[in-house]
């Protein structure tokens, strides 16, 4: 079976996936509570360790394999002047990541994290969704296959971004068709457009919404008349990720409403997902709290390409080593709390 009939038969309720392993949290927790500390002095850190060993099935969960996907892909309506930057800015910027030029690149290098930055069809914009669907079907199911096979067979976690010109304008489209929110609130100055294109940006999405609508019953269909291929991509590792039990950090706003477009599907399929950290852009505070989930840091960042991910996974491990490596109250003859 080819990967785009996986995608097909998951979305379709027909393939098995991974769940947290209830077991293996429980020995995690407990080890964290025999550990030469007060109970709980650690605080979120003893949340990631144990939430990393129910889905790595491991009562130590390895760090050694971390992998950062970074889908690149360039959108139609980059021309409505939605952006700070033009889009041929895409293509030299995946110029920058092979030649190591980029935050991802030294954040990478800082966290031992494999990088692999993935253009997709970059001679090819999606088309304007304001004036009609930014991809058809095969074309969709295309990134999204693209994005399944993307993701490496053993991975300890998985950093899942994007880079791509005029995509805050996309996300903010799907965000504001999934949850139903207020297109002037949620929309954000991407990479620092003026207040005058901010009108116009809030503008081009209000028209967007009003030819698609915004009640999706499908994840191809919601992805089809907004995503980009980067987006779609996002999607489809997501999927494999769960399929494998794979851990996921979502890197910042576009990652995190690309992802969202699977809560169509099932509403807790991101259960193996963290939000790496708070986008400084404001659909993406929307999005975590429907989501009822908390990201790992707020620095105010708004670069994308994962760097917030990669930050994050430093957060992770320094949950990993604690819970790895200190001693418990027996091993160092240290006298438990009275």
């Amino acid at each position: 079976m080819n990967n785009e009939n996986i995608i097909r038969k998951f979305l379709n309720g027909q393939v098995q996936y991974k769940q947290f392993d209830k077991y293996y949290a429980n020995l995690a927790k407990n080890r964290q509570n025999s550990l030469t500390k007060p109970k709980g002095s650690l605080g979120k850190l003893e949340k990631y360790a144990i939430w990393m060993a129910g889905w790595q099935k491991k009562e130590k969960p390895t760090m050694n394999n971390f992998q950062c996907l970074v889908f690149v892909g360039n959108h139609g309506v980059a021309k409505r002047n939605v952006s700070a930057y033009p889009s041929e800015v895409t293509k030299q910027m995946v110029k920058n990541f092979k030649t190591g030029g980029a935050a991802i690149n030294q954040l990478c290098n800082l966290s031992n994290i494999k990088l692999s930055v993935i253009p997709i069809n970059l001679e090819k914009p999606t088309k304007d969704f304001s004036e009609e669907k930014a991809m058809n079907l095969s074309e969709t199911f295309s990134a999204m296959e693209l994005g399944y096979n993307s993701v490496p067979k053993k991975c300890d976690l998985l950093i899942l971004g994007e880079m791509g010109i005029s995509n805050t304008t996309s996300a903010t489209a799907i965000s504001c068709a999934i949850f139903n929110a207020s297109v002037k609130k949620w929309t954000g100055f991407g990479t620092g457009i003026s207040e005058r294109n901010l009108k116009n940006k809030i503008s081009v999405i209000k028209k967007g919404l009003k030819l698609h609508g915004k009640k999706f019953d499908s994840v191809i269909q919601i992805l089809s008349c907004f995503g980009g291929r980067e987006m779609a991509a996002i999607v489809g590792s997501v999927i494999a990720a769960r399929v494998r039990g794979i851990p996921i950090l979502l890197d910042g706003f576009v990652s995190t409403a690309s992802a969202a477009t699977l809560t169509i599907f099932n509403k807790n399929i991101l259960e193996h997902c963290l939000i790496s950290h708070l986008s400084a852009e404001p659909g993406h505070k929307g999005i975590i709290l429907k989501l009822k989930k908390e990201p790992i840091l707020d620095l105010n960042m708004r670069l994308g390409e994962a760097s917030g991910g990669a930050v994050a996974s430093l957060i992770i491990k320094a949950a990993l080593v604690t819970h790895n490596k200190m001693a418990t109250f027996s091993e160092a003859g240290v006298s438990k709390k009275n």
